[in-house]
């Protein structure tokens, strides 16, 4: 079992930074994809960013492209996403997941495990 929590949510205005982390902690952490996800008020969870167990692969979502980065270390079992030029349509709940497979997906229901998520609010 993995448990994942995730910090560094926060209000920020549009055009600001934010660098979320996700910690985990159980099972090792070092051979499972990962992944984040978002969900805003009134909308589906969506897919944010993945990366591989080595780092090696990486996806994201064409909105956040060039302005977000996946990450991980794994000798710290920590991923983060660190976030730029931030819009208020970033404006989420953001979880981070991980799968018992060392590759990346894009979809929520080849994940195994979530975070309760941190809240984003980017004002503009």
């Amino acid at each position: 079992q993995v448990q994942l929590v995730e910090s560094g949510g926060g209000l920020v205005q549009a055009g600001g930074s934010l660098r979320l982390s996700c910690a985990a902690s159980g099972r090792t952490f070092t051979f499972y994809g990962m992944g984040w996800f978002r969900q805003a008020p009134g909308k589906e969870r969506e897919f944010v960013a993945a990366i591989s167990w080595s780092g090696g692969s990486i996806s994201y979502a064409d909105s956040v492209k060039g302005r977000f980065t996946i990450s991980r270390d794994n000798a710290k079992n920590t991923m983060y996403l660190q976030m730029s030029s931030l819009k208020p349509e970033d404006t989420a709940v953001y979880y981070c997941a991980g799968r018992r497979s060392s590759g990346t997906s894009l979809r929520a229901h080849d994940y195994d495990y979530w975070g309760q998520g941190t809240q984003v609010t980017v004002s503009s």
